[in-house]
């Protein structure tokens, strides 16, 4: 694919910061009586933002969630980050080789600027992205709407369709092909066929997405 710009998803993609937030996520649930699986988890939440979490959450349950539910879980969670939070393996080779090639990259993600200040820094990432970090809350509607990746190529001159976007998530990726770009579907969750069905062109390595991008 001839390429302008590369939107990376933030968690999964770049910090390798599901598994620890999705277990945390799951005892908080729990903790008010919503009872999930750590795969149910990742089916109804991974790839939204957390309004959209409350949300679902609260009409699943039949009733609101604390009001300090997510400052709560969000200190739970950046302490963990800060004791196990790493980068996605192989993706500082990936971005290593794309500044090289002069491809342009920025983030689009469904979680908020402090938590990615937070987990680029944490992982020494946030270097490869100055000034072009972009957030759900920048936008009216989050993914599966193809809103913030518009939002993100308006911002860095790139039409839609010259646009590559990384993804690996269900929301992530109907999003982005709504948006009119050309998506890749990062899989380590044994979820290929979900993703390829939805329009992701799968890699399970993130050093071979440079194979596609020139």
């Amino acid at each position: 694919m001839d390429t302008d710009l590369v939107i990376f998803d933030c968690d999964g993609v770049l910090v390798d910061s599901e598994p620890i937030a999705n277990k945390l996520l799951r005892d908080a649930l729990a903790v008010y009586g919503l009872e999930m699986t750590l795969d149910q988890v990742v089916d109804t939440y991974v790839g939204r933002s957390m309004a959209s979490v409350v949300t679902i959450s609260e009409e699943m349950l039949g009733r609101a969630l604390p009001d300090d539910f997510l400052d709560v879980l969000q200190e739970k969670t950046f302490r963990e980050f800060r004791k196990k939070l790493k980068p996605v393996p192989g993706v500082k080779q990936l971005l290593d080789a794309l500044h090289e090639r002069g491809v342009p990259v920025c983030v689009a993600s469904s979680g908020s600027f402090e938590k990615m200040d937070v987990t680029l820094g944490i992982t020494g990432l946030k270097k490869y992205f100055k000034g072009r970090i972009f957030s759900v809350l920048q936008v009216a509607r989050g993914k599966p709407y193809p809103d913030l990746y518009l939002y993100a190529a308006d911002q860095m001159g790139t039409e839609p369709a010259k646009c590559l976007v990384i993804e690996d998530s269900l929301p992530g990726i109907q999003g982005a092909v709504a948006a009119g770009m050309e998506v890749i579907a990062y899989s380590t969750r044994g979820d290929d066929e979900k993703l390829k069905k939805a329009g992701g062109l799968v890699f399970n390595d993130m050093r071979d997405i440079l194979k596609h991008i020139s």
